[in-house]
């Protein structure tokens, strides 16, 4: 085996991977006693022995484990990113696609399509750190606990020899602009060009990462292969499906996965390190992790508020986060569309970083007519991931409009319209800055102010356009108890509506009622609580069809709950929490909207949610779940039954 540094690839990757001696700087044994020699020798290249000793030795641990060929510090270099992209096209990864500058097309194997929640687990020394108490023991919807003899098993089934043959990328990242004080620095070693070219438009990786490391040595670990699968039909895409699990241990800031090459299960950095054990660091340093978009919003006088917002994925996240208000004299510029790390000044102000670098953005429902910004972002630099392809090199997706002659699915087959052409999870990975209404503090270190936080899922019935919280402990009720059709970027089938809190079901690192406790410590003296708002975009009528136009329209509600923000008498109360007065919300131009159903609040529904929500809580959380969400279902009961 030979681990070495390319500080340039300044020939073909066949080059390379037949381990040209142009690249080789030190062959090592492998044996542990020779790796730690070497590692600490001056034979290395300058930047692998200017690795801090933590990070040496975390490479030094996982090439023994893994017995890669080759390993490659990423340098996160131009040249690097080119020779990456010829290297997957020459292995079948990735295609060309010419319509656009710089796009290209992968298709994954179809066993690896989402992420795999259902192997995704959280290990702890005590079962209860991670799954709340009325589920110990059992199959838990908010966690699930793996023990750490079961995690090192699972691991050494697994890793061992698993890189074989292939190269070892070292991928130095940072979650959040370099040097933030709100930013946190993982290191990545994956077996996948794929996992490579994406972490770098996903998160900021590259030497000032290693320069940011030598100053403070905290880092996550983050182990990712692709495996070795005996299945058919993963040659050209990578994976072990059989044998897929995700770990986090996050006593031990450590990730480890393996079997698949899918985002979310490979890009470390986004769901488990900037949720799972994001959501940790959270607790532990008093701060929020959350899955939330943030976006900027100017309204006529020329006042600008930051919001944040939790929405399940695949319900209108990344359309809110780059939404083209329909209201004159509106500004809507995009921080970030799908996850928020918040912390209070030390003024009180409660501010906002987007941890990412890119959208890893679901295709299917994107368009010109519904979010005409992403669509102008996504032609450019883009990998796409399981769509169509169109005769001339392009890519199509369904309700980018009508499905053009001649495509081939996203297996790679002609299109028999029998199915759909593009996998209903298939993605868009690209660089933010591609964004044409990038907000320009979107790298502040400081973060952004925010001034109200929404909550919202995908509910066809029952739940109004918008209610404002009470009071904070009104408003982490209404997170504690959203629920949601279940969408495509999971491996749940069909529209059911399941109980998903916060927008975070899939990502909590630890018990959810101490999860919950947390939120209701937010509020100490001196700070400014931002208000709270429920939205539904997708009410619909008795004839199935969608009682508000939804997209840019949806800046009427941003409009409200602005001047609710400035405290406006706009608002009424009602048994579930403050709605628009009549005529406050701005319904000019819309035609005919039906704002009594809209608004309407069916008694028996809401007690059937009620029970919904009280059986769920009692089932799931039992004693963990903090008293103050017992009170706010019992005052939801009363105000329904008295109303």
């Amino acid at each position: 085996m030979k681990i070495f540094k390319m500080l340039h690839f300044k020939t073909v990757p066949e080059d390379y991977i037949r381990k040209t001696a142009e690249f080789a700087q030190v062959a090592l044994n492998c044996s542990r006693a020779a790796h730690q020699t070497a590692l600490r020798g001056n034979k290395l290249s300058p930047q692998i022995a200017a690795l801090t000793p933590k990070v040496r030795a975390f490479i030094e641990r996982s090439a023994a484990l893994c017995e890669p060929e080759h390993v490659h510090v990423c340098d996160g270099s131009e040249a690097e990113a080119s020779a990456l992209l010829q290297l997957m096209q020459n292995q079948g990864t990735l295609k060309p696609l010419p319509k656009y500058d710089n796009c290209w097309l992968a298709r994954t194997d179809p066993a690896d399509v989402a992420r795999v929640e259902s192997r995704t687990f959280i290990c702890s020394e005590r079962e209860r750190d991670v799954v709340p108490a009325a589920r110990a023991g059992q199959k838990s919807a908010l966690g699930n606990y793996i023990a750490p003899n079961d995690y090192d098993k699972a691991v050494t089934e697994r890793f061992p020899g698993c890189m074989r043959g292939r190269t070892m990328y070292v991928i130095p990242f940072s979650m959040g602009p370099v040097g933030s004080p709100l930013s946190k620095i993982g290191v990545e070693i994956t077996d996948s060009p794929y996992v490579v070219y994406s972490m770098r438009v996903m998160t900021r990786i590259g030497a000032s990462v290693l320069e940011a490391l030598r100053k403070d040595e905290h880092f996550v670990r983050c182990l990712h292969s692709v495996g070795r699968s005996q299945t058919p039909g993963t040659a050209g895409w990578p994976c072990d499906p059989a044998r897929t699990i995700i770990l986090h241990r996050p006593a031990d800031s450590e990730i480890v996965s393996y079997g698949s090459g899918y985002g979310g299960n490979s890009l470390l950095g986004k769901k488990c390190f900037a949720l799972r054990l994001g959501s940790v660091l959270a607790r532990r340093e008093g701060w929020l992790a959350e899955h939330m978009l943030i976006v900027g919003i100017t309204d006529p006088r020329g006042r600008k508020r930051y919001i944040a917002a939790a929405f399940p994925s695949a319900c209108g996240k990344t359309n809110l986060a780059m939404m083209t208000p329909s209201l004159p004299g509106y500004k809507v510029e995009c921080v970030g569309d799908d996850i928020a790390w918040m912390k209070f000044d030390g003024d009180g102000v409660l501010r906002a970083i987007n941890p990412e670098n890119g959208f890893f953005g679901v295709a299917p429902g994107t368009s010109s007519s519904t979010n005409p910004i992403a669509m102008a972002s996504v032609f450019k630099n883009t990998v796409f991931t399981n769509v169509a392809e169109t005769k001339d090199g392009g890519v199509w997706w369904e309700g980018m409009g009508t499905a053009p002659e001649g495509l081939t699915d996203w297996k790679g087959k002609q299109w028999d319209r029998k199915a759909p052409a593009a996998h209903p999870n298939s993605r868009f990975c690209t660089p933010a800055e591609n964004c044409p209404i990038i907000d320009s503090e979107w790298e502040s270190a400081a973060g952004v102010p925010i001034s109200a936080i929404l909550l919202g899922g995908r509910r066809p019935e029952g739940v109004p356009l918008v209610v404002e919280a009470r009071d904070w402990a009104h408003g982490v009720f209404m997170g504690a108890s959203m629920r949601s059709e279940a969408t495509a970027a999971a491996e749940h089938a069909g529209k059911v509506v399941m109980h998903d809190p916060f927008a975070m079901r899939p990502f909590f690192g630890y018990n959810f009622g101490e999860y919950l406790r947390h939120w209701l410590s937010m509020p100490q003296a001196g700070r400014q609580m931002p208000k709270i708002f429920h939205v539904n975009w997708f009410r619909k009528d008795s004839e199935g069809k969608f009682l508000w136009p939804g997209f840019g329209e949806n800046s009427r509600v941003l409009d409200w709950v602005l001047r609710r923000c400035e405290e406006e008498d706009c608002h009424v109360e009602t048994p579930l929490g403050y709605i628009p007065k009549e005529n406050a919300l701005n319904t000019k131009d819309l035609g005919n909207i039906n704002m009594k159903e809209l608004f309407s609040i069916p008694k028996e529904f809401w007690l059937q949610e009620a029970d919904a929500i009280g059986k769920y809580f009692k089932e799931e959380v039992g004693e963990d779940l903090p008293n103050e969400m017992w009170d706010q279902l019992m005052t939801l009961k009363k105000n329904v039954q008295n109303s």
